[in-house]
This record gives structure tokens, sequence and C-alpha cells, in this order.
């Protein structure tokens, strides 16, 4: 996994009316906590900031006042209608320390021949993994599945050094059969009676 640097300037102002004018400058308010320290409120650059946040779990690497810290994104506030980047929230770490993670579950391959649907149960799996190395995603084979098979959180292959977050026997994709719609019963269409 790479490291995204950003240069990220604290911030003394609070409040809807700060937050417009750091937006205005095509910057993301922020605020940057754990290990037990205060939180301490930033400002990032919005677009450095936006291209970052398109890899999931991205490391990034922050130059805050001179000093240098490590985080990764917690929870993200886009505009509902326009995208764009409201508040961005970033946890502290620290290298070869272990943090929980949620990581993209991607399949590959096609079912058996047949009439089957493939459902995620959990788009991502649950992880504690090393900061420095989060998994982009994990890729499963659903090659030849048929209806009544599933995917455990067990059956996920895991990298060296992360492990699951959730119960072994947690359904990550199962296969259903497809319901074939029922035709309509004949003569049961909106037909006019011609009787008085």
């Amino acid at each position: 996994m790479s490291e995204v640097k950003l240069v990220a300037e604290t911030r003394s102002e609070f409040g809807k009316g700060a937050a417009r004018r750091i937006r205005r400058e095509d910057k993301v308010p922020g605020v940057l906590y754990g290990h037990g320290t205060d939180p301490v409120h930033v400002t990032l650059p919005g677009h450095e900031l936006l291209l970052a946040l398109r890899t999931p779990n991205v490391l990034i690497s922050l130059d805050v006042d001179g000093a240098t810290e490590l985080a990764i994104p917690k929870a993200v506030q886009r505009d509902a209608v326009r995208g764009h980047l409201e508040h961005v929230d970033l946890l502290l770490v620290k290298r070869g320390e272990k943090v929980n993670v949620e990581v993209m579950v991607l399949t590959e391959g096609d079912l058996a021949p047949g009439n089957f649907l493939l459902e995620h149960v959990l788009n991502t799996l649950p992880v504690l993994a090393e900061a420095t190395h989060i998994p982009e995603s994990f890729t499963v084979s659903v090659a030849g599945l048929e209806a009544g098979a599933s995917i455990l959180a067990k059956d996920v292959t895991l990298p060296a050094g992360v492990t699951l977050d959730v119960e072994d026997d947690a359904v990550v994709i199962q296969v259903l059969s497809a319901q074939a719609e029922e035709a309509p019963a004949e003569g049961s269409g909106d037909e006019a009676s011609s009787e008085a």
C-alpha cells in the first residue's frame, strides 16, 4: 500500500460559516484524532484529498505544522447532491500498529450454467490489519457455484498479518436460484363485460 502525502493546516475557526469559507477555498475541514490525544482540527487540500480517497483505506502521511503524522480515513461526509467533500475524520495510526478496517470483497469467475443469482451478504469484510499494509480488496472465485452454495468469511484468503474481525462462519456471498416470474392467467385482464 502506498502512502499519500498531504499538507494540513491546523484551524481554530469552527461552525458552519467557517466550514463554508474553507470549502470556498477548495479545502476540506477535518478532525485528526486517536492514540489518546486531543482532537486536532485541520484544513486539508480538497482536490488532493478527493484523489487520495479514491483508494479504499488509504494511508495518508500528513504534514501538520511541520510534524508528520500517519492517518487513515474513518468517516467521510459528502454533499448529497454534488458529491463534494464536506468533512473528513482521520484516525492517527503508527507503523506496525493493527487497525480495524473494512475491505471490499470482489468476485471473479462465472456461476454454473442455469438461472442463478449472486448475493453479496457482506460487501466489505471486517479485518484487523497492520496500518501500513491494509489490503485494497479481497477477490474470491465464484466459478461453477450453484444455488445453495455460499462463501464464508473463513473461506476468503487473507494476506499474511491480516486476521478476520468477524465470525468465521459469517456468510460473505451466497448463490440463489432465480425465481421465474409467473405468467398472468388468461382472461384475467381488464376486459369490459358486454352484459347489460
